[in-house]
Order: C-alpha cells, then sequence, then structure tokens
C-alpha cells in the first residue's frame, strides 16, 4: 500500500513539474516497480521484458537507421552485451549470432556488478575506443532486453557521449534476413574473477 501511494505522489509531482520521472517509469511489469530496479536506476531483475522505446543516454536506432550509420561512418564500433554464463569460462549452450563487426562482452549489462566485471567493461571501452570517449558506439543485444539499456546507462555515467542503443538488437537484425557471424566473447581473465 505504501508503494501505491508513494507512486501515485511521484506521478503526481512530474504532472506539476516538481520532479521528472525516469525514462522506465512507463513500465508497469507488476506493482512492485521500483524492486525492478536499483536506486541508480539500472534494471535488477526480468531483463528479458520490454523495454522503455529510447534512452536518454542514446540516440535510439532502428534496423535501417543502423544500416544508414554503418554506411555513412566507418569508425562506428557494435558491442554486443548479451549475458552469457560464467563459471570460470564462458559456457554456450548455443553459438551466439550477431552483427558482424561487433565486440562481444557479455554481462556487462546487469543491473549490478561485481568489481572485477565492471573493470572488465571499463577496460574494454577504453580498448576499443582508444580511450576517445565521444567515439561512436552502437550497444545492443537482443529486443527486449535490459542488459543494453544497463550498458548504456553505464558507459554514459562514465562518460562516453556518442552512443546509440539498438533497442531491437540481433533479433532484429536477424529478422530483417541481415548477415550475422558467430560471436566469441573477450576473455574475461581468470584474475578478474
Amino acid at each position: 500500500m505504501i508503494i501505491i501511494l508513494l507512486k501515485k505522489c511521484l506521478i503526481l509531482l512530474s504532472l506539476i513539474g516538481a520532479f521528472s520521472l525516469p525514462a522506465y517509469a512507463d513500465i508497469d511489469d507488476s506493482e512492485d516497480n521500483f524492486e525492478l530496479f536499483s536506486i541508480d536506476g539500472y534494471r535488477l531483475v526480468r531483463y528479458r521484458s520490454p523495454t522503455p522505446k529510447s534512452s536518454e543516454h542514446a540516440v535510439t536506432l532502428t534496423t535501417q537507421e543502423l544500416l544508414e550509420l554503418l554506411q555513412r561512418d566507418d569508425q562506428v564500433l557494435l558491442l554486443d552485451v548479451q549475458p552469457i554464463q560464467w563459471n570460470r569460462v564462458f559456457i554456450q549452450k548455443e553459438p551466439r549470432l550477431h552483427i558482424p563487426g561487433s565486440i562481444w562482452t557479455p554481462n556487462v549489462g546487469l543491473g549490478e556488478l561485481e568489481p572485477a566485471w565492471e573493470e572488465y567493461f571499463r577496460s574494454n571501452l577504453v580498448n576499443i575506443t582508444k580511450g576517445n570517449k565521444e567515439h561512436p558506439l552502437v550497444i545492443y543485444c537482443r529486443a527486449d532486453c535490459w542488459m543494453s539499456w544497463n550498458a548504456l546507462k553505464r558507459a554514459s555515467s562514465w562518460g562516453y557521449t556518442n552512443l546509440y542503443w539498438y533497442r531491437n538488437g540481433s533479433d532484429g537484425w536477424i529478422e530483417h534476413d541481415l548477415d550475422t557471424v558467430t560471436a566469441q566473447p573477450v576473455p574475461f581473465k581468470a584474475e578478474n574473477n
């Protein structure tokens, strides 16, 4: 009852302009919406569920817009953040097909990252962009996947400014009968664990 009352107060405050609701506020997975997100606004559970139409941290791309961007700018980097089971090694039950030229850094879109996974993400961003936080970077996962949304938010919080979100991810790419390649994750070194 308190959560429902709190939600109503936040909505009222947003209507009068005293408070702005976060981009995910229109998502109604349950009455306990606040338990879906961390205090910092990262999605914590039910990663495979409808995502917002856009992100305040990136330009959202359709498949056609992504194709045009890739044709227009050969410097654009593609970062696949599809999660995969980790138990001292990555455990793949089936091959991951993704957009050609993509770099796969799995698990970096979790709502809460352990320090070693945060370092894995940070160091890979620095490596692929050569330290240029303005380098164009498209982040994606699958359709209806909060992992890419979380990864965008995190990259933005670290100062990356030229971000794109391919919201439909590899599912959207495959639905358009575009070429894919079998992905290999960037190694997560044991000393990071």
